[in-house]
Order: structure tokens, then C-alpha cells, then sequence
């Protein structure tokens, strides 16, 4: 005797023939934007909106970016302790771009993390831990902090 779930055509876990494979579009979650190429790699890079998200709200580095007017931002994939000292395999890396600004300057920083919509361009995995290249000095980024914790009263 055959139950009633074993007589459907498609059978369980199988695709029909001539399915075709689910197609990304590019989307917006609340103020930031993402192109059809940065879902393409958040997708092999296996990241979710949400930790790219994460990412650009608590970078570990901050870099200006190699495509003019951007800014990259990265976090260690996962860290540990040796020897006090803290080091990690991976770092994942997101491109982001200011929606209406047309030249990003370092002091502008703060205000764009703050109030813009963001575009972000593309997320990638890097194995090892990358050099430094140009960062954004620590006086501008205690400046941003300071910008973030005061909005955070007012609220």
C-alpha cells in the first residue's frame, strides 16, 4: 500500500526538470543599498546581509578604498589569543560607497556613516591577515566614535 506522500510527481527532494535556478536581484535593507555584484559574492563568500552590515558598523581596519570615493572596511572572519597577542586566518572585507556624496574626504566620514544611505559595491574573503594600505588616521576615526556615541545619547 502506498501512503498519500509518496504519490506526488515531483517526488520528495527532487527538482522537476527544466527548473530554473533561483536568480539574485539587487536589493535594499533599510539604508543600504546592495549591487547585484555584492549579493553575487556575499553569496559564494557564504556572508549574510546582516554581517556585512556588522562589518560596516564595527570594523576592525578602515581603508579608503581603491575605487575612488569608497571606503573598505574589515573584520577578522574569527580570532584568537596567542601569546596575548590577538591573530586571525581570515579577514572579510566589505566596499561600500556614500549614495549622493561626490567626493568622500576622511572628516566627511562621520557624518555619511551616520546620516547617507550606503551603496556597497563588494564583499571578499582574504586569506591570512592583508597589509595595510592607506588607513584612515586615528584621530578622524576617534572623531567618528565620538560622533556615533553622542548620536547614540540623543536618541
Amino acid at each position: 500500500m502506498l501512503s498519500s506522500w509518496g504519490k506526488s510527481s515531483a517526488g520528495f527532494g527532487r527538482k522537476k526538470l527544466g527548473a530554473k535556478p533561483k536568480l539574485l536581484s539587487a536589493g535594499k535593507s533599510g539604508r543600504y543599498h546592495f549591487t547585484l555584484h555584492s549579493e553575487y559574492k556575499m553569496r559564494e563568500y557564504h556572508l549574510s546581509r546582516q554581517r556585512v552590515i556588522r562589518i560596516i558598523r564595527a570594523p576592525h581596519r578602515t581603508e579608503t578604498g581603491i575605487v575612488e570615493n569608497t571606503v573598505a572596511v574589515m573584520q577578522p572572519a574569527s580570532t584568537k589569543r596567542v601569546n596575548g597577542k590577538e591573530t586571525w586566518a581570515q579577514e572579510l572585507w566589505v566596499m561600500y560607497k556614500v549614495i549622493g556624496e561626490k567626493k568622500l574626504s576622511k572628516s566627511m566620514l562621520e557624518k555619511a556613516l551616520n546620516q547617507s544611505e550606503l551603496k556597497i559595491i563588494s564583499t571578499w574573503r582574504y586569506p591570512g591577515i592583508s597589509p595595510e594600505r592607506d588607513p584612515i588616521p586615528s584621530d578622524i576615526l576617534r572623531e567618528i566614535t565620538r560622533g556615533l556615541e553622542e548620536s547614540e545619547l540623543n536618541e
